[in-house]
């Protein structure tokens, strides 16, 4: 006999990442052309800001400036590409609504996982120097503004890479995004973050293609990527 916590995981799953919501989100060849070249600029325009950026040493006042840059280059790119749909979620009562708990419950998920893998990468110094290279900019910047920049970048990218991009893919949008997002997150030639934006674009692919929208992915990455700046550190430190 199957135990009702398991019945439920495999309902959240299911409702939460394999089963689409109904939609029709079909776009004539003129207007799909469009988002492809508008998608495809602002690729090449935001790599190079976020190489840039992320190269940038800690404490230099111009990671603000590169970061908001960044931000607005993945979102004007993202709204000018064409419409974008919030997008809805599967509910036990077999309806639709917005979906929140969802991505809440699967960006919680996610933070234990990288916690649970700071574990490893704390004991491995070369892992743990990458992550650093990144964790920096706010141990030696302003913390609440590297955090609503993080903010306002999640938002941005899920715009862009979840919203527009993912629209503008014909055929395996999942599996497309997730290796362009990891493409241009390997522009900052940090092996660590790359390996974290596929992980993440893989979960906010399947968010998007079973919501149909940006919501569910806005909220999961905004939460772990929040999460990971205030709890990864000190994890990190603990281990050392």
């Amino acid at each position: 006999m199957t135990l009702r916590p398991v019945r439920e995981l495999r309902a959240f799953v299911a409702a939460a990442l394999v089963e689409p919501v109904p939609r029709d989100h079909a776009e004539s060849p003129a207007v799909l052309r469009r988002r492809q070249l508008v998608t495809l600029v602002t690729l090449v325009v935001g790599a190079v800001v976020l190489g840039v950026t992320l190269r940038i040493e800690p404490g230099d006042d111009r990671f603000y400036v590169g970061g908001l840059v960044l931000a607005l280059v993945w979102a004007v790119g993202g709204l000018a590409a064409g419409r974008l749909h919030v997008g809805w979620a599967h509910t036990r009562e077999e309806g639709l609504a917005r979906p929140v708990v969802q991505p809440v419950a699967l960006a919680v998920l996610m933070v234990a996982l990288f916690l649970a893998g700071a574990v490893v990468v704390g004991a491995v110094p070369w892992l743990a120097e990458r992550v650093d290279d990144v964790l920096d900019h706010a141990r030696y910047g302003s913390l609440p503004l590297v955090w609503a920049i993080t903010v306002v970048t999640g938002v941005a990218e899920e715009l862009f890479f979840r919203g527009a991009l993912f629209a503008a893919v014909q055929r395996h949008a999942v599996a497309v995004t997730t290796v362009v997002y990891g493409l241009v997150t390997a522009a900052t030639g940090n092996l660590m973050l790359t390996f974290a934006a596929l992980l993440l674009g893989l979960l906010t692919g399947a968010q998007r293609r079973v919501t149909g929208g940006v919501l569910a992915p806005i909220i999961t990455h905004v939460i772990w990527s929040s999460s990971m700046l205030f709890l990864l550190p000190s994890t990190l430190d603990l281990l050392r």
